[in-house]
């Protein structure tokens, strides 16, 4: 295996983890959220969507890092 194979490797699996850990807690918190205040449901959803959305662009950007190293090296 080449360095610039696990290069790849590494900069897609780590930058994973963090999105991943993200969006569960975002879940969690929207879920208690939603239990304390039910009629608030459609704002906590709405805001909770957006961050998820946040929290899964940097794994994107860690995807587009790695085929940077892979095309450009």
């Amino acid at each position: 295996m080449e360095y610039k194979e696990l290069a790849m490797a590494l900069a897609i699996g780590l930058g994973a983890i963090g999105p991943w850990i993200g969006v569960g807690m975002i879940g969690k918190w929207a879920l208690e959220a939603i239990g304390r205040n039910p009629n608030a449901a459609w704002k906590i959803q709405s805001g909770a969507i957006l961050y998820i959305a946040f929290a899964e662009a940097i794994a994107i950007y860690a995807l587009v890092i790695a085929f940077i190293i892979g095309f450009a090296m």
